[in-house]
């Protein structure tokens, strides 16, 4: 008999300082300053994806490419978007660490997909792991560094935080709402935009763009009302509703990105 959901859990936090001390020597060769690439410019290995409709693992129309050292989500394979949102996951779960990496927008959104797809983009933290995702879910429970770019309509700043199936706390109080705007400027869609998001378990997350902070919010938590089904599947499973830990994803939602420079330094101490 399986142990009970809850040891279960214990164990897997217990047991992150000594997956991520394992990351860390694994990749010590490439290690600068206590940085470690969690892309190695090749192929997607540490990665996995899940597409909408498509099981776990596969690069469905090979939606995600790797061509000299760029992670590039790509719809070259695809006749229509039809809902098909995707995610590349990290293999290893984190809780707190320094993330960071360059994107960049190219070429045009899919055109059946919904309006606000263009030139837009993220990565996903404190994230449920793929394997738990169900076969049509779009989107991860987890919390989204948005990455926009310049539509030619007036300001639309990057580096927000979006939430799905999720809330947080800033100054103390619970938000609720989907989108947090930052403070980032507004960047043209072919420009390379360097971030960096600071995530300390539970405590607090931190988002830069450039090298500047640019918003902050505490206490990352499932969201027991919102509209996403598999967050109440999370809580009914026995999930901590106040999220301290999860895997690292980069989002492909009809809008052709590119990815490079990918690095994570661990904070655990």
């Amino acid at each position: 008999m399986p142990p009970p959901m809850n040891s279960r859990r214990f164990s897997l936090r217990s047991l992150l300082p000594i997956i991520i001390a394992f990351s860390l020597t694994a990749h010590a060769e490439e290690s600068k300053d206590g940085w470690i690439s969690l892309f190695n410019g090749k192929d997607l290995t540490g990665w996995t994806p899940k597409i909408t409709t498509f099981p776990c693992g596969e690069n469905a129309l090979d939606t995600f490419q790797v061509e000299d050292g760029i992670l590039k989500v790509s719809y070259d394979n695809y006749e229509t978007f039809d809902k098909r949102y995707g995610h590349l996951y990290s293999n290893i779960p984190y809780s707190r660490y320094l993330l960071r990496m360059e994107y960049r927008f190219t070429g045009q959104m899919m055109g059946d997909a919904p309006h606000y797809v263009n030139l837009n983009s993220g990565v996903m933290i404190h994230s449920q792991s793929p394997q738990s995702m169900g076969l049509d879910q779009a989107f991860p429970v987890s919390l989204e560094f948005q990455f926009l770019a310049d539509e030619g309509k007036g300001e639309r700043q990057t580096g927000n935080v979006c939430t799905p199936g999720t809330n947080l706390e800033m100054d103390g109080k619970l938000v609720t709402q989907h989108i947090v705007k930052s403070t980032a400027p507004t960047f043209p869609a072919e420009e390379w935009v360097q971030i960096e998001i600071e995530v300390r378990g539970n405590d607090e997350v931190i988002h830069r763009v450039n090298g500047k902070e640019v918003l902050r919010y505490q206490h990352p938590q499932l969201d027991p009302e919102g509209n996403v089904e598999s967050a109440e599947s999370l809580i009914n499973a026995g999930a901590p509703t106040q999220l301290s830990f999860g895997y690292i994803a980069l989002q492909a939602e009809g809008q052709p990105v590119w990815f490079r420079k990918i690095e994570l330094k661990s904070l655990e101490e």
